[in-house]
């Protein structure tokens, strides 16, 4: 559930060796160049795209096809002799290398205070990633661009609304993404799990209205210091938008919520009965405290980790999630955090330099512009909002989850539901599933960008059947 940063490393083995030379000429040095990284259990893919410009130099740009970002501008880049050098001041990064022959390259990614073997690979034509589920079309629904206003915050949002062809009204859903700043798709990892679901929902007869969150795409405002239940004001403005479209069943709108999306949707339908149903997918049950120890610990022994020195990591998060937590201010949360960890590094007798690059890594992944974010969720208890709804639910897990564990969070969300006498619920964990609905090996997030599959269209016939079957 955290964002993710451009690093990468090599994943493909060269089939056949290239010449050596002792210099490498611009010509040969010119071409796409792939590369790998595994960080955090998240591997992303690289491609070094470089080119002859008018002086005979080499123009570079980068793109991070698992993150959908192409065409990044970077550079300089300095041949010298087999050695290579590509600047990326905007990332804060740098990769050096050597060639050692015209298809290979053997060097170091640097980013953050991180130095990371990266060897990268050329590419024989430019790299493409394979998504058969995106929909193309003709598409036989209608698609709208839509805009709508959260009055509360004051910001208006952008997205699309899908719709079945007729005069309606049909039920409709509203799509809520997961933590991190996503657009209207859901776009993650070179997936766009939100116009597949979208798309699978209008073609049996449900509208679907799928939008940027604040500060991406073409939404307004800003994610900073917004927390999960601002976030909750957004989709309730897109419920109230929908109950104006005459093409809707006003009493039939509901929320589909994935990750962070299934807490926001039981914040909104806990204080708003006119919600028509929930669907959680790989929704919370229990605090986000837990649900990230258990994510911490799934990915890190699943990624072959020593369980004594993970439960260390994890006792260390519990102390500053601690401070963080009862420290209002930021500033101050800011300086007890690092005071603390400095703390625990020092008495692990860890080298000043290492504590340095400790505490830089530390304010990258707990970072004090995300605290008012990462304090509600690590503090607010889901079962709190679903003790109070009384819609229909449908929750959803797979079953090789590491993000939001499906044996601790499928029976919370239904313990709480029943508490609150609520009994329309209906709780499935799905095998061989991951985090984001993929069939898949192990359940590690390094997985995502390599499955083709985008979404199990399984899971999608459960949700279309089930809304259906309730009207």
């Amino acid at each position: 559930m955290k964002k993710l940063t451009i690093v990468l490393l090599l994943l493909i083995i060269i089939a056949e060796t290239a010449r050596t030379q002792d210099q490498i000429s611009n010509n040969s040095a010119v071409g796409s160049w792939l590369g790998k990284l595994d960080v955090s259990s998240i591997t992303l893919r690289i491609v070094f795209n470089l080119s002859l410009i008018e002086n005979d130099s080499i123009a570079a740009t980068l793109d991070s096809p698992d993150q959908g970002a192409k065409n990044i501008k970077i550079g300089p880049v300095t041949l010298d002799g087999k050695d290579i050098s590509i600047k990326a001041p905007l990332l804060l990064a740098e990769y050096t290398g050597t060639f050692k022959n015209d298809s290979l390259i053997e060097g170091t990614f640097k980013q953050a205070g991180q130095s990371i073997p990266l060897n990268l690979i050329k590419l024989r034509k430019a790299f493409a990633l394979n998504r058969p589920q995106e929909p193309k079309p003709p598409f036989p629904y209608l698609s709208e661009d839509v805009r709508f206003t959260n009055e509360k915050a004051g910001i208006e949002l952008a997205g699309t609304l899908t719709m079945p062809d007729g005069d309606g009204p049909f039920p409709a859903v509203i799509l809520i993404t997961g933590s991190g700043s996503q657009n209207r798709n859901e776009e993650l990892m070179g997936h766009k799990p939100f116009w597949v679901i979208a798309d699978h929902l209008s073609r049996n007869g449900i509208a679907v209205l799928r939008y940027d969150d604040r500060g991406v795409g073409q939404s307004k405002g800003s994610p900073l210091n917004a927390t999960s239940g601002d976030f909750a004001d957004d989709a309730g403005a897109a419920f109230l938008y929908l109950r104006t479209r005459k093409e809707i069943d006003p009493e039939s709108i509901g929320l589909a919520g994935h990750s962070e999306g299934g807490l926001i949707a039981p914040i909104v339908a806990s204080s708003d009965q006119r919600i028509a149903f929930i669907i959680s997918l790989a929704g919370p049950g229990v605090t986000g405290e837990q649900i990230l120890h258990k994510q911490n610990h799934d990915i890190s022994m699943v990624s072959g980790a020593d369980e004594k020195q993970v439960m260390k990591g994890i006792s260390i998060n519990k102390k500053l999630f601690a401070i963080l937590r009862k420290e209002p201010d930021n500033d101050k949360a800011a300086y007890r955090i690092t005071a603390a960890y400095k703390k625990i590094l020092i008495k692990e007798k860890v080298s000043p330099e290492d504590i340095e690059k400790d505490i830089k890594q530390l304010n990258s992944s707990l970072n004090p512009v995300s605290y008012n974010w990462f304090r509600y969720f690590i503090s607010t208890d889901p079962k709190v909002f679903w003790k109070k709804v009384r819609c229909p639910v449908l929750a959803l897990n797979g079953e090789k989850d590491l993000q939001v564990a499906a044996d601790i969070n499928l029976p919370a969300i239904e313990k709480a539901l029943i508490a609150g006498g609520n009994k329309k619920v209906k709780t499935v964990k799905l095998p061989e599933l991951n985090h984001l609905f993929q069939h898949c090996q192990t359940g590690l997030p390094a997985e995502y960008g390599e499955i083709e599959e985008t979404f199990s269209p399984e899971v999608l016939k459960i949700m279309s059947d089930w809304i259906n079957g309730l009207y």
